[in-house]
């Protein structure tokens, strides 16, 4: 492990003296451990919880709640450092994969692990990047951060790729039980390293609080179209193509892959149109496009064959990934308006609460909307959002400061 860290030549990066190498190794365990359950959890809802799609908008909508209140449990808790917290958060990840693992499958438990695990997850993200900062040498804070993605997303890839031959392996017999215990063995050790990190990093008082100023209205406007144009796909995407098209979990797992590989490589890109060719043009531009992402997942099934069709949503699922990396604009247009580097950042938190906020009401009404209305109805509100969000977008000033 030691020649591991040599070698991706983090000692150039992080203090010495600090305790970066087993925070890392953690990152990079808790990506494994949610590769292995994100990559099988929406067919286990599906084909063991048997949950339907109104019910998976219901679950979709407890797991964002710890989203919306994390700035009040910060708040609370402002007392603790980042490393008490980011141990904290661990152990509930570890609860909430164990009942998981542990609990009957009923629909009502598991939404409760799923609600508990989210809980801690959400409780790290704001922790991982005051770790990374602190822990970094001077002027490698944006280096450490990379770093620290980098962990996260090796491990998340290789949990993908492990459910994708595990699942095709035992086709016959889709062993959720196992993996899940082994993704709460995973969470556990995760946990253990975690107590090895010592330290009293000052968390960042910006997501303690929310912050609004009439200058950034319509960011914070930008952030519900956003939220909600994201939701209907994060959560009814994958499901779209397990109840409608048959997709089991090596299936689902390995779109899953291809679309984190997939935005590994165009995120740069997607950084340097941003650069080019300016914010507006790309918010403009990103919600456009998802029109007709929109229209082939709605209509796929009465354009094509039920096989064409599949193939056709899965490349739409991965085409949104990567233009939702054009949601990085709207942070650009933050920067263009704020007058310093606190108001950036307390301002991009709060975005990211509305975010949240918007994002539950989406999980319960699209899962309604699907239900009564059929799925072509729910891609329909999803692309007329996608428009109301392009036309909003045009209306930025972009007089960018001297």
């Amino acid at each position: 492990m030691k020649k591991l860290f040599e070698n991706l030549n983090f000692k150039n990066t992080f203090l010495s003296g600090t305790y970066y190498k087993p925070f890392l190794l953690s990152v990079l365990i808790t990506g494994l451990s949610y590769g292995l359950y994100k990559g099988m959890l929406d067919n286990f809802l599906a084909e063991v919880v048997k949950m339907g799609e109104m019910g998976r908008g219901v679950t979709e909508f407890f797991r964002e709640i710890p989203g919306i209140l994390l700035v009040f449990v910060l708040a609370l808790f402002y007392m603790l450092s980042a490393e008490t917290l980011y141990k904290a958060g661990a152990i509930i990840m570890l609860v909430g994969m164990a009942g998981h693992a542990l609990l009957p499958p009923t629909k009502v438990l598991a939404t409760l692990a799923i609600c508990v695990y989210s809980f801690g997850e959400h409780i790290q993200i704001g922790m991982k990047n005051t770790m990374s900062l602190k822990y970094a040498m001077p002027n490698k804070g944006g280096a450490a951060l990379g770093a620290q993605n980098a962990m996260s997303q090796i491990g998340t890839l290789v949990g993908y790729l492990v459910i994708v031959f595990a699942f095709s392996a035992f086709a016959a017999n889709q062993p959720y039980t196992v993996f899940f215990a082994i993704a709460a063995i995973l969470a556990g050790i995760s946990a253990i390293l975690s107590m090895r990190i010592k330290g009293k990093s000052e968390t960042d008082k910006n997501k303690r609080r929310f912050y609004f100023n009439k200058k950034f209205n319509k960011y914070y406007m930008l952030e519900m179209f956003y939220g909600a144009r994201k939701q209907v796909f994060f959560t009814f995407g994958p499901y779209l193509l397990i109840l409608f098209y048959g997709a089991n979990a090596a299936a689902i797992s390995l779109l899953f892959a291809v679309s984190a590989v997939a935005c590994f490589f165009a995120s740069p890109i997607v950084g340097r149109i941003i650069d080019k060719l300016g914010y507006k043009t790309v918010m403009v531009a990103d919600t456009l496009i998802l029109v007709v992402v929109c229209f082939f997942y709605g209509f796929a099934h009465h354009i094509f064959p039920k096989n064409i069709a599949y193939i056709v949503c899965c490349v739409n699922y991965v085409l949104d990934s990567v233009i939702s990396l054009a949601s990085m604009a709207s942070n650009v247009y933050v920067q263009d308006l704020a007058d310093n580097e606190d108001e950036v950042k307390a301002t991009i938190s709060t975005g990211v609460s509305i975010n949240h906020i918007i994002t539950i009401f989406i999980a319960l009404f699209g899962g309604w909307l699907w239900n009564a209305l059929g799925i072509e109805v729910l891609f329909i509100a999803s692309a007329v959002l996608g428009l109301c969000n392009s036309a909003y977008a045009a209306t930025i000033k972009t007089e960018r400061k001297q």
